[in-house]
């Protein structure tokens, strides 16, 4: 680890180190939630944003994972605050999480601007919510990982495997046709989506959590990792771990999201076929980070 920062350099000692009277509240405070001086102070504080909640079948797990990226931050030690943000289920919100992308990343930012914090891990996966994250930390600039929910188990129905999204549309036009039974439409309703996790196919929440990792703003390999494997939990963790050396490496988005890191993403997208969402994210994304990427970008790796 290249140790760049000293604790006295830590964004969060302007809350705790200051002998004054604001301090003290902010420290006093903190003590009321039952923690000691020594857990916190000279340490980074990590924020893990979790997008968590009872209306995201996708981030479902995350209640666990949260728990899983805090053993990883005191194991590096660092200070882990958990921070709630705004959840965009695509599955139930209506009439689109579109609306609501820019909310969220106006969430994340302020979170992170007003809070004492150092680094964060920023926890989605449901479509919109990846590029909303990552605009978010991108314009506060805190050293950031993102840490994907992973797709969910494939479905399964009569032995036939089944795929999110793209299958039901497919088995709907047979039920339109009269050739699926009320019995039959309902136990495919209960197989084509069986665990916790985003779409299994090459939706939007795959083609940009791929995308993340492409950029830089993932561990390595944490995209592909199914949200019920085992290795989800270990990578939880890990981002836990790497976050805090970020933070002392003052490894900060602008220094990883250049404009090759955005055409890596593009052709990295293009070589997969990603969803048609991905030209609209990243084209934001890589705006929000200062570089100059549009269509052209897209059209040039086909």
């Amino acid at each position: 680890m290249n140790k760049q920062k000293q604790p006295d350099q830590l964004r969060s000692a302007r809350w705790f180190a200051p002998d004054d009277l604001r301090s003290f509240g902010h420290r006093s405070r903190v003590m009321q939630m039952g923690y000691a001086q020594e857990e916190w102070k000279g340490r980074p504080v990590i924020a893990i944003v979790n997008t968590w909640s009872d209306a995201q079948p996708c981030h479902m797990h995350f209640k666990q994972r949260v728990d899983d990226v805090k053993r990883g931050v005191l194991m590096a030690g660092g200070f882990p605050i958990e921070l709630p943000a705004l959840s965009l289920s695509e599955s139930l919100l209506k009439p689109t999480t579109m609306l609501y992308r820019n909310m969220l990343a106006m969430d994340v930012e302020e979170l992170l601007r007003s809070h004492p914090v150092d680094g964060v891990v920023l926890m989605g996966g449901c479509d919109k919510t990846t590029p909303a994250l990552l605009l978010g930390a991108t314009s506060m600039n805190l050293p950031a990982i993102y840490l994907p929910a992973g797709p969910m188990l494939r479905g399964n129905w009569k032995g036939k495997t089944l795929g999110s999204g793209s299958d039901a549309w497919k088995y709907w036009d047979e039920r339109r046709a009269g050739k699926l039974s009320d019995a039959d439409w309902s136990a495919m309703e209960a197989g084509i989506a069986r665990s916790h996790g985003t779409c299994m196919t090459m939706g939007t929440a795959s083609t940009m959590t791929a995308i993340a990792e492409a950029i830089g703003m993932t561990l390595p390999g944490a995209s592909s990792i199914p949200a019920a494997d085992a290795e989800h939990i270990r990578m939880s963790s890990e981002c836990g771990r790497r976050i805090v050396e970020m933070v002392w490496e003052d490894l900060t988005p602008a220094k990883i999201q250049s404009r090759q890191a955005f055409e890596n993403a593009i052709a990295v997208a293009m070589a997969m076929g990603c969803s048609t969402n991905a030209i609209i994210h990243v084209i934001a994304q890589a705006r929000r980070a200062g570089a100059d990427i549009g269509l052209d970008d897209f059209e040039a790796d086909i």
